[in-house]
């Protein structure tokens, strides 16, 4: 296995090399962008658990490997839109699809969105709509904090721009589907960028799959930006196969009075690192942040969260919890920040595991940094096994062992489901979330691209 040293360099020549194909197309923003990112990613390099936010994650494996990196779109052979369909499929939504973290090119002409509603390829953005594109690209991620999210912004070409303007209710969810699909073992860098204007609304769900079976590292940056009085909902559904790497950074920011919804399911996965960043930049925000783990086999996942809040008078509730079977391993480390100023805050955060083997791992870590005085605070953790007296319970009333003990799990995970605000979708992630507890799910089941899982 290589060093950390020999795969920063990689990189390093990846960049140096290709930069004029990089800067090829690219707006002028983005390429500034890019250039102060290759400086901070030549100070950082790929974090290793010498870094305390990546401690419980080992991703030198991940980025030991041969990738082929697309620099320019290469144009897909099959019509995905005819033969592709999500593991949502009862859900009416404006479906739009990226191929390997590019805009995909043949997508079909999202017909039901209101007027004024933009979705297209952050490329075209940047070109096309540079006054709102420039006025927000690159000012909510940190790529002098993290070498994760300066490489993606060292190397992204492209991804997905959503714009929503004032007053406007975009009452039919986008459903986004990022597909990883290759002849070879891939690197995929993608850079989405969400506008949300004063008073309006809008659902996004992100639906994540593979469909060829090579191995994949994924790194996607996702900046959001939530006005006054805008509600906001991101649903990710994170469903790909045991040869991925998925990292995925989002940072979103609200203005006054804005309200925000996250929950992030992680169904399948070899290695998934999510880091989730928030900053309630005005007074009256609400965030709340939710997210579940279904791991087993060896898989592995961290979620990292921030909750900053920079202003008074705001609430947050953060909710994870995880089950943890065979030899799969996770952590948690959420940390809520409370500056001086932000009087009269509120902020709750909890983390729960169910552990079903000895096998099994988890490392949780809550912390709070409140620097004022007049504030409502909490936070905790658990990790235990399934609850015998419960069990005893079911099993008293008639129910075989196996099926009590589906039952309790999926009462126990079925708490995060509640938070979701699109019917639809609760209901089969509810299904989904019982399949993946029987070890029945089928990813991509009703797919016609022929694929080994």
């Amino acid at each position: 296995m290589a060093d950390i040293n020999t795969i920063n360099k990689d990189f390093a020549d990846l960049f140096n090399q290709g930069k004029q194909l990089l800067m090829e197309g690219s707006s002028e923003i983005m390429n500034e962008n890019r250039s102060k990112a290759f400086q901070d990613f030549e100070r950082l390099g790929v974090p290793t658990r010498a870094n305390e936010n990546y401690k419980y994650t080992n991703l030198i494996p991940a980025f030991d490997h041969p990738y082929n990196v697309n620099l320019r779109y290469l144009k897909v052979d099959v019509d995905l839109n005819e033969i592709f369909q999500c593991d949502v499929p009862e859900l009416d939504t404006n479906m739009v699809l990226l191929t390997n973290g590019w805009f995909y090119g043949n997508n079909k002409q999202l017909l039901e969105l209101p007027k004024g509603v933009i979705v297209c390829g952050v490329q075209e953005a940047a070109q096309k709509y540079p006054e709102i594109f420039n006025a927000h690209y690159g000012k909510y991620a940190k790529p002098g904090e993290d070498g994760i999210v300066a490489l993606n912004t060292a190397l992204a070409k492209d991804g997905l721009f959503i714009y929503v303007p004032k007053g406007v209710v975009v009452e039919k969810p986008i459903q986004v589907v990022n597909l990883l699909r290759s002849d070879r073992d891939l690197l995929a860098t993608q850079r989405n960028l969400f506008v949300i204007e004063e008073n309006a609304q809008a659902k996004i769900i992100v639906c994540d799959h593979t469909l060829t079976h090579h191995k994949y590292l994924s790194n996607s940056v996702t900046e959001i930006n939530v006005a006054e009085n805008a509600v906001f909902d991101l649903y990710t559904l994170q469903n790909q196969h045991l040869n991925s790497v998925i990292l995925n950074s989002t940072f979103i920011r609200q203005d006054a009075h804005s309200n925000v919804l996250t929950n992030t399911i992680s169904l399948y996965g070899g290695t998934i690192r999510n880091n989730h960043h928030v900053l309630l930049d005005a007074e009256y925000c609400e965030n709340n942040t939710y997210g579940m783990y279904l791991m087993d086999h060896k898989q592995h996942v961290d979620n990292f969260t921030c909750i900053d809040h920079a202003k008074p008078n705001c609430v947050s509730n953060e909710h994870f919890k995880g089950v943890m079977d065979d030899e799969a391993s996770g952590a948690f480390s959420g940390r809520i920040n409370v500056r001086r100023d932000a009087q009269k805050t509120e902020a709750y955060q909890s983390n729960n595991n169910l552990l079903l083997s000895n096998e099994a791992l988890i490392n949780t870590k809550p912390q709070l940094v409140i620097d004022a005085d007049d504030v409502k605070c909490s936070h905790g953790a658990t990790v235990g096994q399934m609850d015998e007296d419960a069990l005893f319970y079911l099993r008293a009333r008639g129910i075989d062992e196996k099926e009590a003990r589906q039952m309790l799990m999926f009462a126990f995970a079925h708490e995060i489901i509640e938070k979701i605000r699109v019917e639809a979708l609760k209901e089969r992630i509810d299904e989904l979330v019982d399949k993946r507890l029987r070890g029945e799910i089928s990813k991509c089941n009703t797919c016609a691209v022929a694929c080994n899982h």
